[in-house]
């Protein structure tokens, strides 16, 4: 074989030596963000701030297995959660494009068999080979490619985990609407046969000539009132089931097999565990993609400044060439005499384009400070929203034994008006304002009730409660084994990557 000039032996050598000497750009840290040190009300002894917030915390906070059940079934099937899931996927497999690219970009083999025609005589051609095209990372050009799919992949991740953690919070609450409407559907009904009553007893008083027909048709307008209430009930209780089913990844259907309407709204526990705000920055998702974001951005800037740069390649094939002329044939495909090999470095530089290329650096760096300001307004916001989920759950907690004591009072003003009426000690508008207290008071329990239960879900979700620590190797785990399914009849290369 003839020997290589000693020029493309040493252009090669300081190419293959350049990647991982140099990496132009900026370093990424993660930025700091705005937190308070404490929450607002950390003196109260409800709030737990040196406890961790258990991932699975409704099993704790609530203790009620239909809801355990629900939450299970809607992280297996719900529809969303799984389309998260392949995102995730997605993402890998951009990484995993993005670590292929430090490799020769190109890898082919190439063969051809033909006949040329010329003067009058044709001869077979052959040609057979190994052909490789690489361009050196020497200022960290794809390094910062594959810094920008791995920050995306992790931000694919945390995407996915607030996903989790709105559907466990949707089901939480769609399961407790239920409950709070099924408890309010029983309060009016008890409430009709209470304004029955009072229809029987002023049509008593009527017939006997005690009172006039206001008195009765007084207790029929509140009658038919309540009952319009109750229908009003049913539409809203199939209405949250209907909400609760598409969650669950199911068509609108009866769900009784998986619903204990019969039980209460479960009381919970006034104490609860917060942790600190700083927890936040890890605890929530949307802040983690907001960061995880503006990593890959950063690294954009890198890849931004490596086209300032030259661009070092190298081209090489080796193979074999044979035609038919003479005294060669196809069976000479293979000997010394026909093999041939080419070796050749470059480098291009688009030195005539820097005002267009650093006007893209000023871009990307542009583009990373909006995005470290949308990060700051992350963190800001999402400290808002728990101390507004906290505010609501300690101060609904506090009102409960108002509303409850108001309602029993309601209920004591009813049964005393009721035998003053029948004794003729006072009039039937006295009755009527204490049925509609009661009506209303009760009403205002059974929601308050539901109420205190849906706002404890809401400090849990503002929290990030309801994911789990997992690594992008784990993202297979994301997606069902019947989806995966799916996929492997569409094509046959998603074997080795879901059995990792």
């Amino acid at each position: 074989m003839p020997r290589a000039p000693w020029i493309l032996v040493t252009l090669a050598a300081a190419v293959l030596a350049g990647p991982g000497c140099v990496m132009v750009g900026p370093e990424y840290e993660e930025p700091p963000a705005p937190l308070e040190s404490n929450w607002l009300d950390y003196e109260d002894p409800r709030l737990d701030t040196t406890s961790p917030l258990a991932p699975e915390w409704w099993r704790t906070a609530f203790s009620d297995p239909s809801l355990d059940r629900l939450i299970e079934i809607a992280v297996a099937d719900n529809l969303t959660l799984r389309s998260a899931g392949l995102r995730v996927m997605q993402a890998r497999q951009q990484f995993a494009i993005a670590v292929g690219s430090q490799y020769p970009q190109q890898q082919e083999l190439a063969g051809s068999a033909g006949i040329e025609r010329a003067q009058g005589r044709s001869d077979d051609v052959y040609d057979f080979g190994f052909n490789v095209s690489w361009e050196a990372d020497i200022w960290g050009r794809f390094r910062r490619q594959v810094e920008t799919a791995s920050a995306l992949l992790d931000a694919s991740l945390a995407s996915y985990d607030g996903v989790r953690v709105s559907l466990i919070a949707q089901v939480a609450q769609s399961y407790l609407s239920i409950l709070t409407t099924e408890r309010r559907l029983e309060v009016a009904r008890e409430n009709v046969r209470l304004q029955e009553e009072s229809v029987r007893i002023s049509r008593a008083k009527y017939v006997a000539g005690a009172v006039s027909a206001l008195d009765v048709e007084q207790a029929l307008t509140l009658l038919h009132n309540t009952r319009a209430t109750v229908y009003s009930l049913e539409i809203a209780r199939q209405q949250f089931k209907n909400a609760l089913a598409v969650l669950l990844g199911r068509p609108p259907q009866d769900l009784g097999e998986l619903l204990d309407e019969s039980r209460p709204v479960p009381a919970v526990d006034p104490a609860i565990a917060v942790g600190m705000p700083q927890d936040l920055i890890r605890r929530r998702p949307d802040i983690r993609v907001a960061e995880r974001r503006l990593a890959a951005q950063s690294a954009q800037i890198g890849f931004a400044i490596t086209e300032l740069y030259p661009h070092f390649l190298i081209d090489g094939s080796i193979g074999t060439s044979v035609t038919t002329f003479g005294e060669n044939d196809a069976g000479d495909l293979f000997t010394d005499d026909t093999f041939r090999y080419s070796l050749t470095g470059g480098f291009t530089w688009n030195v005539f384009n820097y005002g267009r290329l650093r006007s893209n650096v000023r871009l990307q760096d542009a583009s990373f400070q909006q995005l470290l300001e949308d990060y700051r307004q992350t963190v800001l916001s999402v400290q808002a929203e728990v101390e507004n989920s906290i505010v609501a759950f300690l101060q609904s907690s506090s009102q409960l034994a108002d509303i409850r004591a108001a309602a029993e009072a309601a209920q004591r003003s009813v049964e005393i008006s009721t035998i003053q009426y029948e004794d003729g000690l006072v009039e039937f508008n006295t009755v009527l304002s204490t049925l509609q207290a009661l009506a209303t008071q009760e009403d205002q329990l059974a929601t308050a009730e539901g109420s205190i239960a849906a706002s404890l879900v809401d400090v849990y979700r503002s929290l990030g409660g309801g994911w789990q620590t997992r690594t992008s190797a784990e993202a297979a785990d994301l997606i069902p084994e019947d989806t995966r399914d799916e996929m492997r009849e569409r094509t046959k290369y998603w074997d080795s990557t879901f059995d990792e």
